[in-house]
Parts: C-alpha cells; structure tokens; sequence
C-alpha cells in the first residue's frame, strides 16, 4: 500500500542526466519473471515506460557510494488514474539500482518511490521498503533544483526523505538515518491499519462490555500511533 503526501517538491534533474529511452513491458516481464496477473496488470494500467534520467557520477558531479552508484528516474505513463504497486516493484526487482518514478495521467504527475538497499545478508540482491508517494499534482507544477548532497547516497537519501510525512522527515535533524527513517514509516502505516482494523470491529460490535473493551485497545492503538508520528525511535530490522 502506497503512502501518499501532497508536499514533495518535484525536482529539476540535470540536463547532462537526461536518458530519454523507452523500456520495453517485455524487458520487465523477463527479468521480472512476471504472473500473467502481473502482465495483466502491465496491460490495463501502464501504456510506456521510459527511463527519463541517469544521475550518475558523470552526469551530476556526484560521487558514487558503496550503495548508491547510480539513481534512475524513469516516467510511466498510465492509462488510469491506478497503478498497483506491484507494478513498481516488478520494474525495481529488474533494475539494479534505486529508482524514483514520476507518473503521469489526464495533465497531472506524481512521483513514487520506495527505500532500495543492497541486502545485508547478500549485496547482489535488493531489500526493497513500501512505496511513498505524492498526491496527484499539475503537470506543470513547479520544480526545484536538486537537493544540495556530498555523494549519490546523500542524494538519494534526501530524495527519498522528501516523500516522508513531514515529521518523519524532520526526524533526520534529530540523527535518525534513512533506514530508521523508512522503518518509522513503514511502522505507522502498519499501526494506522491495526487502527483502521480495531475500528471496523468497534464499528461492528452491539454488546456493550465488548465495545468498552475495544475502545479501550482503540485508545491504546492511537497513542502507540502518535508515539511514532511524534518522533520517538523505531528500531530497522536488519535484512
């Protein structure tokens, strides 16, 4: 599920960056080893595929990372206002380095991305997070110069952060680093479902003494929740 937030400043990418290649769906479906729901999915909500901008060493001034080598933007542009994320993470399992997606449909852009990491337990293989995104926005909705960074792995860090909920985001003032960042995220959009959840039932439930009771878990859940919207840690599980 793709966590939206409507303030992310899209970006001016360098002109020395700029790819222009259309990627082929078929490419994807191979590498990706895609279901026929997946391709399905391919067919009725994606209709081109181009990788857009290669923030390289060589096109930003940056310096490569042992993480970060290179950071790919590719467009997508849909053929409804819906795409599934695991459209996303079938064209991040095929390519090998960090992504962020700009998608386009009816004169409007969103951009979308999830956290991708080298794993810990094997560097050829990729730990991927769950995906933020923007709201819808203009087209031609401003766009601003990169963020200032030391390297690519700086680079992609602030980009990705930039798509955080403001409090979270503001965590990196306070020394969180970006997977602590992203396991923040990823724990209050799986406390925000328990909520929902506990909702529902309460919603449900007729006998009083049970609605006491689950009342009384939904208080608990909520505080749990602006606990970690509030900026207390949260722990990244290795991977």
């Amino acid at each position: 599920m793709t966590a939206a937030f409507s303030d992310y400043p899209f970006f001016e990418y360098p002109r020395a960056a700029a790819f222009g290649r259309v990627v082929p769906k078929n490419r994807i479906y191979e590498h990706a080893g895609a279901s026929t729901v997946l391709r399905d999915l391919f067919v009725t909500q994606v209709d081109q595929i181009v990788w857009k901008y290669k923030l390289a060493p060589e096109t930003t001034n940056l310096a490569a990372t042992k993480t970060v080598g290179e950071i790919q933007v590719f467009g997508i542009s849909l053929r409804t206002g819906k795409l599934d994320d695991d459209v996303l993470r079938a064209i991040d399992r095929a390519i090998p380095f960090p992504l962020i997606f700009e998608l386009t449909w009816s004169g409007k852009r969103k951009a979308v991305a999830a956290f991708k990491r080298p794993s810990d337990a094997d560097s050829t293989k990729w730990v991927v997070s769950g995906y933020f995104a923007t709201d819808w926005a203009p087209d031609d909705a401003e766009r601003r110069p990169l963020p200032v960074a030391l390297n690519l792995g700086g680079l992609y860090d602030a980009l990705i952060t930039a798509l955080m909920r403001k409090s979270v985001a503001e965590a990196e003032l306070a020394g969180e680093d970006i997977q602590a960042r992203v396991a923040r995220m990823e724990a209050i959009r799986a406390k925000t479902r328990e909520v929902d959840r506990i909702k529902a039932r309460l919603a449900r439930e007729k006998q009083f003494n049970k609605r006491v009771a689950i009342n009384a878990e939904l208080r608990a859940a909520r505080q749990e929740l602006e606990h970690l919207t509030g900026g207390a840690p949260v722990t990244a599980a290795p991977n």
